[in-house]
């Protein structure tokens, strides 16, 4: 009779590893297949616009050389794949809302979150100097049309900065975590995030370990989608004003 009851609980034990391997396999290739489509289209459009001469900062000056085109594919590929990682969380009983916020904290999430912006901006005051080594050759955007920025507010603030953190931040630390460990998990999802922004050279990485700590101190994502929406608020602030 104890020998059955052992069987039960090792076959129970299997059964919910099993679950969650397979939760982080949905995880993970729900966030590869978001990475790998808006990577592949961004590398199209930079070398259909390539030029003898270029560098590669010219060259990466040109994924957004459309970006009416360009947002359309962000909004697009990211809202396809969220109902992915919602039906996720839904399946294993995770309440997405209370990931993304919990009441009690919220004043304390702002916070953090607001602390994470403004490391940020610092970094990325610090990349524009990668930029430095664009030639003549390289994309020079104009002036946004109002279309244009509501379009930027909506793919970079709002896709972005809440869709992307529940993917790369949520589905790496919930889901991916137990199998191989919470910082392997969102340090190989940073990669992820990195390798869909290429083109901005190395600054969604640093990006990515700010978002990583807000969300680790707070554990909820409101703190890291503060920091990652609003920074590319702060982004299409700048050029508005600057090409004014």
């Amino acid at each position: 009779m104890q020998s059955f009851f052992v069987s039960d609980i090792v076959f129970a034990e299997v059964m919910i590893m099993d679950t969650k391997r397979s939760n982080a396999t949905r995880a993970l290739t729900i966030t590869t297949v978001l990475t790998l489509f808006v990577t592949g289209f961004e590398i199209f459009m930079a070398y259909t616009n390539y030029q003898q001469g270029m560098n590669f900062f010219d060259i990466g000056s040109y994924v957004t050389s459309n970006r009416y085109f360009y947002y359309l594919i962000l909004i697009a590929a990211n809202i396809i794949l969220l109902p992915g990682a919602v039906l996720l969380f839904k399946e294993n009983g995770i309440s997405l809302k209370n990931e993304i916020y919990e009441k009690k904290t919220l004043r304390k999430d702002i916070l953090i979150g607001i602390i994470a912006l403004a490391l940020s901006g610092i970094s990325a005051l610090l990349s524009t100097l990668v930029y430095k080594g664009q030639t003549d050759l390289a994309f020079k955007a104009g002036r946004p049309t109002a279309g244009l920025t509501v379009m930027g507010v909506i793919a970079l603030v709002l896709v972005s900065g809440i869709v992307k953190e529940i993917l790369f931040r949520g589905l790496a630390k919930v889901f991916c975590g137990p199998i191989m460990g919470e910082i392997t998990a969102l340090i190989l999802f940073n990669l992820l995030f990195t390798m869909l922004d290429w083109y901005n050279f190395g600054f969604s990485f640093v990006l990515g370990l700010i978002c990583i700590w807000a969300y680790k101190k707070t554990g909820h994502l409101i703190a890291p989608m503060i920091a990652h929406g609003g920074i590319n608020l702060v982004a299409l602030i700048y050029w508005i004003l600057v090409t004014g």
